[in-house]
């Protein structure tokens, strides 16, 4: 399968799809969604307020070993389907996401 993520000039858009109120949080793998590979990630915030974003960017930042300030979300606030940017270059990015899945399993 391929890398859930789009490279661009300054970085990456990583394709997530989030579960919330999990009971722990995690990167659980690559899974298809309407034919499009998208990266499963759980956090134990309930979704209000932005809580689970914040987490998800926390969790995104510590599984690609990038400092925080360099991960936001850039669509899908309110969805379960989310794209979240990474800022920086993006062949390192895609290479770190490869090696991150790889140790995911």
């Amino acid at each position: 399968m391929s890398l859930p993520a789009t490279p661009k000039p300054d970085g990456v858009l990583l394709h997530v799809r989030l579960t919330p109120k999990a009971s722990s949080a995690r990167v659980a793998g690559v899974e298809a969604f309407d034919g499009k590979p998208v990266l499963k990630a759980y956090v134990t915030t309930p979704p209000e307020d932005g809580k689970a974003n914040a987490a998800l960017v926390v969790l995104i930042a510590g599984w690609l070993g990038v400092p925080k300030s360099t991960v936001s979300m850039a669509a899908g606030q309110k969805s379960r389907l989310k794209t979240v940017a990474v800022a920086g270059d993006a062949d390192d990015l895609l290479a770190k996401i490869a090696l991150s899945l790889d140790k995911t399993g």
